[in-house]
C-alpha cells in the first residue's frame, strides 16, 4: 500500500498504531540550510552494535543529543548525550509545536548514499517508555520509508522528502516494524532526526 496523504490528520495505519505525515515542514531553502549546518557541525560516529556476540560497525553515521544526564542503549551499547546545538534546538522547537509533543533527545542518522539503509526494527527500548511518541524529520535526499505489522507483515511505505516530518506515537512500536530499505537510484546524503522522550535520565 503506497500512500502519498500529507494530511497529518490521516492515520496511514490501518490498524495497531498511529503515524502521521506532515509531508514538507520546511522550505527548501530552509532544510538544505539545516542540511549543510548538521553534515558540518554534528559529532558524527560510526553507528557500533553488538549482534550474537560480534562487534558490528556500521558505514551509515549517527549522534545522540539530548538534555543533561541523559545516556541510550540500544543494540547491546550505550551512548552519552552531548548538549544541544543551536540548529537542533530550533528544529526541535518547531517539530514541537506541530507534533504537540515534548523532547528531550534526538538521535540522528547520516545515510552519505542510497547503499546505506536500517534493517526492520521497532524503537521499542525500555527507556523510552510505553505508546511512546518519536518524530522523524528528514532533509537531504528523498527516501522510502517502511512499515510492517509484526504479526500479519501488512507493509505501508511512503516516500520521505526533504524538510518533511513524520510522527510515530500510540501503540506503534508495539505492533509495527520500520525500516529505511537500500537502493542504488539516491546518490546524495540524507540526515534524520529522531526526537524522542527519555523516562530515563
Amino acid at each position: 500500500m503506497d500512500l502519498f496523504n500529507t494530511n497529518p490528520a490521516t492515520n496511514l495505519l490501518p490498524y495497531d498504531g498511529i503515524v502521521q505525515y506532515y509531508g514538507k515542514v520546511l522550505k527548501q531553502a530552509e532544510a538544505g540550510f539545516y542540511l549543510d549546518k548538521l553534515l558540518n557541525n554534528i559529532g558524527w560516529k560510526n553507528d557500533e552494535a553488538i549482534i550474537f556476540g560480534r562487534h558490528i560497525i556500521t558505514k551509515r553515521k549517527v549522534a545522540w543529543y539530548g538534555d543533561a544526564g541523559f545516556s541510550y542503549t540500544y543494540s547491546n551499547t550505550t551512548k552519552q548525550a552531548l548538549p544541544w546545538t543551536k540548529e537542533l534546538l530550533e528544529l526541535k522547537g518547531i517539530v514541537e509545536k506541530l507534533s504537540g509533543s515534548s523532547f528531550n533527545s534526538c538521535l540522528l542518522n547520516l545515510y552519505h548514499n542510497g547503499e546505506e539503509g536500517m534493517t526492520w526494527h521497532s524503537d521499542d527500548e525500555k527507556c523510552l517508555g510505553k505508546n511512546t511518541v518519536i518524530a522523524s524529520l528528514s532533509l537531504g535526499a528523498a527516501r522510502k520509508f517502511a512499515l510492517k505489522h509484526k504479526q500479519d507483515k501488512q507493509t505501508v511505505t511512503i516516500m520521505l522528502e526533504s524538510g518533511s516530518l513524520l510522527v510515530m506515537k500510540g501503540v506503534t512500536q508495539s505492533n509495527w516494524l520500520h525500516s529505511l530499505p537500500k537502493t542504488q537510484k539516491v546518490t546524495k546524503p540524507r540526515v534524520n532526526l529522531t526526537f524522542r522522550k527519555m523516562i530515563d535520565a
